[in-house]
């Protein structure tokens, strides 16, 4: 197994601190990032695309499975370290910039890369429908979350959510790995775990119709404590008797809630809205 060098001493070579601004929390276990790793799936011969790869620590693992890795860090402060720290890996491209920014078309083509990454609570979601909604979408992604938010996302019919929703639309989700906050240094409050997403070949929803899925599901997750009945009228400004009708037009009960429905009854349900 590959010994990385552990973050603690890279800070302090550097003369670094962790940004918690940025919600650095650098993995410091070379068998739970060698678990990460496997649990992407990298084929020999693949292009990784790694997003916040903070010190390097998965990076190696990484390009030891990769043919090309390419990671954007949004920390200026750590960018000349990881491409001092690579210097020696040629199959390892360090972008500076903020993955929202980032096109992956630009360096990828559709289907022919993988993600992994760690990320911060308070972006995972952007970042996941940045890549999945992107012109070049990755064959899988390997994600590091916070456990709350990998149960959420793979979440079945009956405690769905909208970025459950958000993710399922795209491909297949699973959660194949817990990690301890131990494992991370600074170590966090909460546990973390590994999502991966299958992609399919196509969404379940076309493109065209995409903006209008998620316009109906806004409303209707949108007051969730309410029936779908009273969170389509307020959210289409129908009243509720209309909102009644084109549910049960879908076959589907207007008492019922929003993190119920499957992912066909939206489909049905956007024919009507």
């Amino acid at each position: 197994m590959i010994q990385t060098t552990p973050p603690q001493k890279l800070l302090q070579k550097y003369h670094l601190r962790p940004h918690k601004g940025l919600g650095q929390n650098f993995l410091s276990d070379d068998e739970v990032l060698s678990g990460i790793a496997d649990a992407a799936g990298i084929p020999e011969h693949a292009a990784v695309l790694e997003v916040g790869p903070g010190l390097g620590s998965l990076t190696r693992h990484l390009a030891e499975r990769a043919e090309r890795v390419v990671t954007v860090e949004l920390d200026k402060d750590l960018v000349p370290i990881l491409r001092k720290e690579f210097a020696d890996c040629p199959n390892v491209e360090i972008v500076e910039g903020d993955i929202l920014d980032f096109s992956p078309d630009q360096y990828f083509t559709d289907s022919d890369y993988y993600v992994a990454a760690n990320i911060p609570y308070y972006i995972t979601s952007a970042v996941i429908r940045h890549l999945l909604e992107g012109k070049a979408r990755p064959k899988r992604l390997a994600l590091t979350v916070q456990k709350e938010v990998a149960e959420r996302i793979c979440a079945a019919p009956g405690k769905l959510s909208l970025l459950a929703l958000s993710v399922q639309v795209y491909g297949k989700a699973d959660m194949p790995m817990i990690i301890p906050a131990a494992a991370f240094y600074p170590e966090p409050n909460v546990d973390s775990a590994v999502v991966r997403i299958e992609l399919y070949d196509e969404p379940l929803i076309s493109q065209e119709r995409m903006d209008d899925f998620f316009a109906l599901a806004k409303a209707g997750f949108g007051q969730k404590r309410k029936t779908l009945r009273n969170s389509l009228s307020s959210g289409f400004h129908i009243s509720s008797s209309e909102a009644e009708t084109r549910l049960k037009e879908a076959g589907i009960d207007p008492a019922r809630r929003a993190e119920t429905l499957t992912i066909d009854e939206w489909k049905n349900l956007m024919e009507l809205f």
